[in-house]
């Protein structure tokens, strides 16, 4: 089966490009100006690196209850950090990622399927700027993010105890990373218990994110998550002295949330170099 990604390049009347629409992503027809420079069409198609993540990808997921060995993890990580925006048909001159203007009302997330089954999902997350992705999990799931474009705030927790409290009751969690990636740089890396499954992203600039997630969500049993932080003062007596005999800098209880009604994320098609399933 081919999964077609469409036309960045091989519109015959027109090609699709991103734009910038009050902070939102799309795809816009452009004439296509006649070059006679082969190498920079081919450059900018390129399709060979998406593909070999793509088999990579197959290799690697066996499906639900399972992680990637070590070497598995490190073959992944090793295409995807050579993995630039050409690569998914985007480039840092469009619009979306040159704007510096400030969206009225809450900044906008889009994001663009490129591939699912049910070992593993291919997927590009865009964040206008100051847009966020609340604090959420990954139920089961290994997730590789390759930040493509842009500056990204990440912040990610691991729960302290492995099994959850009675419902409705916060839990503990130990913060793993709280810093700020600027594309280029490493893919990281979240597993089912370690390495930061409980994350939130929010974007210093316009962003661009691809997501590799083994095996994706499923609302049967992989459902989204979302928690928010207590404050100190919210806390119980003995909530607030596990905190602070770990470390008030590292721990934090996490409470579970309905999604937040600011929170929207809207789908757009995937337009980039083509992969063969």
């Amino acid at each position: 089966m081919m999964v077609d990604g469409g036309g960045l390049m091989d519109q015959r009347k027109g090609i699709m490009k991103i734009r910038h629409v009050n902070n939102k992503v799309r795809y816009v027809k452009r004439p296509i100006k006649k070059k006679n420079n082969r190498s920079s069409y081919r450059e900018r198609k390129d399709p060979k690196v998406l593909q070999k993540l793509f088999d990579s990808c197959r290799e690697v997921f066996k499906g639900p209850e399972t992680v990637p060995s070590d070497s598995d993890v490190n073959k992944l990580c090793s295409i995807l950090d050579e993995m630039k925006p050409k690569h998914v048909g985007l480039s840092k001159n469009m619009q979306f990622f040159k704007s510096k203007s400030v969206a009225k009302g809450t900044p906008s997330v889009s994001y663009t399927p490129i591939y699912q089954c049910d070992e593993f999902s291919l997927c590009i997350f865009f964040l206008a700027a100051n847009a966020v992705i609340p604090l959420h999990n990954h139920p089961g799931m290994t997730v590789f993010s390759k930040l493509l474009l842009g500056d990204l705030h990440i912040k990610s927790y691991d729960w302290v105890d492995s099994m959850p409290p009675p419902e409705s009751q916060p839990r503990l969690a130990k913060l793993k990373v709280d810093s700020v990636l600027k594309a280029p740089c490493k893919t990281s890396v979240l597993y089912p218990t370690t390495g930061g499954n409980i994350h939130e992203f929010r974007a210093v600039t316009p962003c661009a994110v691809l997501d590799v997630l083994g095996p994706p969500y499923s609302k049967d049993d992989r459902d989204c998550s979302y928690y928010k932080e207590l404050q100190h003062s919210a806390l119980s007596d003995g909530e607030s002295s596990r905190v602070n005999e770990g470390g008030s800098d590292y721990l934090r209880w996490l409470k579970e949330i309905e999604l937040p009604q600011n929170s929207h994320m809207e789908r757009i098609d995937y337009w980039g170099p083509k992969i063969v399933d």
